[in-house]
């Protein structure tokens, strides 16, 4: 074994558990242990901080799971990078690992936990040195100012580091995923605190930042726009909420029998979004580090991505990539013919990116017709009027499953596009993650809760 083998093979991991096992106790006590850190992580503020660039960059926070001047400023944004660009790197053959053997798994994870380490690193360097999270301008072009500059990258550095083992913690412990937790969690109290909250206004102290509270108030002195626009928010968070829970209740069962218990059989279930929210946490993230980039390009003086005049992007990529608020557009009676062709260039940028990264998941993750044939075959599962063969099952699964990756990638993007162009609370795209993470895991809460009470059905399972 050479040397890179034995430094993948041998990376720092979080040890699962011994048993097959875990309680419906004990899972859940992880996930909300990880879910209670991750809220203390980001009320850490990062020592030595003075200017905060990225503080006006709300929509990205949520997307990356992160906090801006906290100690997890970085979020998941690196981890979600390095699985990018690793797809990417498989996908398109440059790099071929062989995910049907347990050390070609292993070394791909390796590989992957590589380079989330090295995108932690860079971003961190990159976030301080481009003025991203800047020290105090007054101790500009002293000693201090460069020990403060490496005292940040080292916060950031190691505030991502605890969120990489945290989501491996959530992964073999709890419920779902680290990643998607996070996610859900930051989306959630950024839709409590727009529909709810009853602070005033930073930019306009006569409103309140909720929906509700402000649509109360401008009901009451008779502002039919703002209660337009306060009412068409709520109503597409509401509107977004129901889709997504519709197309992801959506699934094709296939008939399949046991072939040594003649008269029994069950359906394996297909979704319709085959590679459920991934696509779109891969779309959104991207998304989120071409504006980062933009910014810090920007403050640099390099506005090679484009620029931004305030929050709003005005030129370059970062423009066509922008969402645009339609629905606030049309109630306020200013759309314009280039807010349409931005618009569409937004649902056509979201479709082909989860497209894609919806056909490298399938690909990567052992959901192709190959393994999930595997799968059923180990089982014991046939097809009923069809001799036992595993070839027989990758030709019929192969029937379904590319076809509803790209359906589910196009019906995902286009749902994700349009919930971001509808001016939804707490952002579309976040929206839909947050219901698609939270219906997931109530499916698998369920299902070991389930387990749970009945011992006969565990012991089935195992």
């Amino acid at each position: 074994m050479g040397a890179w083998e034995t430094i993948l093979l041998n990376l720092p991991e979080v040890a699962g558990p011994t048993q097959k096992f875990l309680g419906f106790k004990e899972k859940l006590k992880w996930t909300l242990l990880a879910l209670v850190v991750f809220f203390l992580l980001g009320l850490i503020p990062l020592f030595g901080l003075g200017g905060n660039a990225l503080q006006q960059f709300e929509f990205l926070s949520i997307i990356l799971g992160a906090e801006f001047g906290s100690i997890i400023s970085l979020g998941i944004g690196p981890i979600v990078t390095g699985s990018i660009v690793l797809q990417l790197l498989n996908g398109s053959g440059i790099v071929k690992f062989d995910l049907t053997t347990h050390e070609g798994k292993r070394r791909f994870q390796g590989v992957q936990k590589l380079l989330s380490i090295f995108f932690i690193i860079f971003e961190a360097v990159i976030f301080v040195v481009m003025g991203g999270l800047a020290p105090p301008a007054e101790f500009q072009g002293t000693a201090l100012f460069a020990q403060l500059r490496l005292l940040l990258i080292f916060q950031l550095f190691l505030g991502a580091l605890i969120l990489l083992f945290m989501d491996e913690v959530v992964s073999k412990w709890g419920f779902g995923s680290g990643i998607s937790l996070f996610i859900a969690a930051g989306v959630s109290k950024s839709i409590f605190t727009r529909a709810f909250s009853w602070i005033k206004s930073p930019n306009n102290p006569d409103a309140y930042i909720g929906a509700i509270p402000e649509l109360v108030r401008s009901l009451t002195i008779g502002d039919a726009t703002t209660a337009g626009l306060m009412l068409a928010a709520l109503l597409t968070t509401v509107a977004v909420f129901v889709m997504a829970v519709y197309l992801q209740a959506m699934k094709i069962e296939i008939p399949l029998s046991f072939g040594r218990v003649k008269g029994y059989g069950i359906r394996w279930p297909l979704n319709f979004i085959y590679t459920s929210n991934i696509p779109v946490i891969l779309v959104a993230a991207l998304l989120a580090n071409i504006q980062l980039w933009a910014r810090l390009l920007q403050n640099a003086g390099r506005p090679w991505l484009g620029s931004f005049a305030g929050n709003t992007p005005v030129s370059g990529i970062v423009e066509w990539i922008a969402s645009q608020n339609i629905v606030g557009s049309i109630i306020r009676g200013s759309l314009t013919g280039n807010d349409i062709v931005h618009a569409v260039v937004y649902i056509i940028f979201f479709i082909i990116g989860s497209v894609v990264f919806s056909w490298f998941w399938m690909q990567t993750a052992g959901m192709d017709a190959r393994s999930v044939a595997s799968q059923m075959s180990s089982s014991g599962l046939q097809i009923p009027g069809f001799r036992k063969d595993e070839r027989i099952l990758d030709r019929l699964l192969d029937r379904y499953i590319k076809p509803l990756t790209i359906l589910g990638g196009v019906s995902i993007g286009i749902l994700a596009a349009v919930a971001d162009l509808t001016g939804a609370l707490g952002n579309g795209t976040g929206i839909l993650l947050t219901v698609m993470i939270v219906y997931r895991l109530y499916e698998d809460i369920a299902k070991h809760h389930m387990m749970d009470m009945h011992p006969m059905m565990r012991k089935f399972m195992q």
